[in-house]
């Protein structure tokens, strides 16, 4: 049986990113996008009805921002993830887009690839970010989480699919350089996050390059 697909929803106010978006989500075929709306006002209007499983959210929109948008979405569905695509990689924005809600924060432009994992990733209560911006939320994590040393903690496999997540492979390139199944690097990608005290390949590569 066939996984059912997972309900995305897009909120960007430019016409052609929203197409371009859409586009994508197209393309791979476990994605269905449920709405695109250009503003947070018929956002909120429309989702809650929609209840997608993940929110594409752009951060400057006409009116009600989408920072704000995430605030409000965060209590009338709280089980719907939101990630965060923007231009804007200031520390401001960042945590205050984490605090009102969102689970992930990537920079435009954002490839298909990198999209579809980060979409992958978030469903399985990870949260995904651009590597630009990863060390910020690290340096928050290292200050209540206690410190790892990969060496001591991480297995030689593990270390080797860090080195490989730190160098730009994504987990499906990774399967095939090591010549095992994508299921089998998950596994591992998970024992890495919880040795590290992480929650997404970008904090995990991050804390590893700052040990």
């Amino acid at each position: 049986m066939s996984k059912p697909q997972v309900t995305i929803a897009i909120v960007e106010d430019s016409a052609a990113l929203r197409d371009n978006l859409e586009a994508m989500l197209r393309r791979e075929p476990t994605f269905r996008c449920v709405g695109a709306f250009p503003d947070a006002e018929q956002a909120l209007a429309a989702l809650p009805s929609l209840r997608p499983a993940v929110v594409l959210m752009d951060i400057k929109l006409p009116g009600i921002n989408g920072v704000e948008c995430v605030r409000r979405l965060a209590g009338e569905l709280p089980e719907t993830q939101v990630i965060m695509l923007t231009v804007y990689d200031d520390s401001d924005s960042v945590f205050d887009s984490l605090a009102a809600g969102a689970s992930g924060y990537l920079l435009k432009p954002v490839k298909s690839a990198q999209l579809i994992e980060a979409i992958q990733e978030v469903r399985e209560g990870g949260a995904p970010m651009s590597m630009s911006i990863a060390r910020r939320v690290v340096q928050a994590f290292k200050k209540s989480a206690p410190a790892a040393d990969p060496e001591a903690n991480l297995w030689a496999r593990e270390v080797e699919i860090l080195e490989l997540l730190a160098k730009g492979f994504l987990k499906k390139e990774i399967a095939e350089k090591l010549n095992i199944s994508y299921w089998t690097v998950q596994t591992h990608v998970g024992r890495i996050y919880k040795k590290l005290h992480v929650h997404s390949r970008a904090q995990a590569v991050a804390k590893f390059r700052s040990l």
